[in-house]
């Protein structure tokens, strides 16, 4: 199965070539008497929907981003920087209760993007996509000194640098390079600073790019293809299997009162514009930086900065809108397409977008630090934005990111259909499972 970056994710459960636990087990074993299917009396500080629980994997790893498994139920994480030790955690299981009892570093850099493609561990920093490569059994790659590079030379930067990624099912990677910028101003997010029109930074920037997901020594400007572009910055990256198009959940613009108080208030800058889920295409403009979605008029406006005035949409024109729409300034950071059994029926094809939660708020009441699931049917949203898993922030009132004790970033699907989700600020790692009426019957 090739499927992009489906995420499946698990702590390695080695005892015998078993997924889900050591030893015999009879077919009338509960859930209760199954250690790798059993919560943390607290739920490991999570808030979730009737019927779900979950457990920590393991903690203080590191600020830790995406995550991805091996076939045989490794994890890999990648690390925001390196520590002593490495970039990249690699955690095993070896009793069967689900949580890493062997952790592991290697690697000398950290980044963002991380995920399987064909028995190989792909893992960016921020200007580079590597491979490494494995044989047997071994947690760490045999090639971790000295991985294949896949792409190289990609923009680097100050903010937005995140090289999150992707693949499809037919042999493409796609590659998310932000804007290092709010709006394309000559002097960034300085008030009075004129726009640059046309925009310079789309040549290389705000957009997602495609490259052969196989051939190592690929650059940006000899290998690289422009799929999509008008994306502020994507890190929230993935294949849809179920429609065959890549998804992308876009970090709006800030500071329409900072730089233009006549026009906003505080009040609507706090809550415009709208975080954007996109449906990718071959040539699709989704605006930036000319223009921003108003998620109360629904509609893409004109940006203020091209001589936008709250109603005007004229150099939106042309722009593809995007299949569904979530409040202002919460910093999506993955999205997974559930794809397990596990779960309720439901939420088969759905999306899970992890929310990191970010300073633009500001002076009002903070959002995000919470995953959301929004249901998909044939390809298409389906339904409203429902809470998926919250209480990541671990306080009630949170005024700046600073305040929040953790952070969800990354999520992935472990092969029995449990989901897993990554903590950036201290490197927490929780499994999330459905438990209807006590039991479950064994897979």
């Amino acid at each position: 199965m090739n499927y992009s970056k489906i995420k499946f994710l698990s702590v390695a459960l080695v005892c015998g070539g078993l997924l889900y636990g050591c030893g015999s087990s009879s077919e009338s074993e509960t859930e209760t008497d199954t250690p790798y299917l059993t919560a943390d009396e607290d739920q490991g500080g999570l808030d979730l929907p009737s019927g779900f629980q979950s457990y920590v994997i393991a903690e203080d790893l590191g600020r830790a981003r995406h995550l991805a498994v091996r076939e045989n139920g490794d994890i890999y994480v990648n690390l925001r920087e390196a520590n002593e030790q490495g970039g990249i955690a690699a955690l095993r299981d070896t009793d069967g209760d689900g949580r890493a009892d062997e952790i592991k570093y290697f690697g000398d850099f950290g980044g963002t993007g991380m995920a399987f493609y064909n028995g190989n561990l792909y893992a960016s920093n921020d200007s580079t996509v590597f491979r490494f490569s494995f044989t047997g059994d071994s947690l760490i790659p045999d090639n971790a000194a000295s991985p294949d590079t896949i792409v190289s030379g990609l923009p680097v930067q100050t903010s937005h640098a995140a090289k999150s990624f992707t693949f499809d099912d037919e042999g493409f990677l796609y590659v998310n390079i932000g804007a290092p910028s709010n709006a394309c101003q000559e002097q960034d997010r300085s008030k009075g600073s004129p726009a640059m029109d046309p925009c310079p930074l789309l040549e290389r920037h705000a957009g997602v790019w495609r490259f052969d997901a196989e051939k190592t020594g690929q650059t940006q400007l000899e290998d690289g293809y422009r799929y999509s572009t008008g994306i502020r910055n994507a890190v929230a990256l993935e294949f849809n299997p179920f429609d065959g198009h890549v998804y992308a959940v876009q970090h709006g613009r800030d500071m329409l009162n900072g730089l233009f108080p006549d026009m906003y208030t505080t009040e609507e800058s706090v809550e415009q514009p709208a975080e954007e889920m996109f449906r990718l295409s071959d040539g699709a403009n989704f605006g930036w930086p000319y223009c921003y979605y108003d998620g109360k008029q629904n509609i893409r406006l004109t940006a203020p900065e091209y001589g936008g005035d709250k109603q005007s949409s004229d150099r939106c024109e042309g722009t593809v809108a995007p299949v569904a729409t979530f409040a202002a300034h919460m910093a999506p950071n993955d999205l997974l397409f559930y794809t397990g059994d596990q779960f309720p029926e439901r939420y088969k094809g759905a999306a899970l977008i992890a929310f990191h939660g970010s300073w633009n708020r500001a002076p009002l009441g903070q959002k995000g630090y919470k995953v959301s699931m929004v249901p998909f049917q044939n390809g298409s949203p389906s339904g409203e934005e429902q809470n998926f898993a919250d209480g990541f922030a671990g306080v009630e009132e949170i005024e700046a990111p600073s305040d929040a004790k953790h952070r969800p970033t990354g999520l992935a699907m472990a092969p029995d259909g449990t989901v897993i989700i990554s903590d950036s600020v201290t490197g927490k790692i929780w499994r999330v499972f459905y438990k209807e009426d006590n039991t479950l019957a064994l897979k």
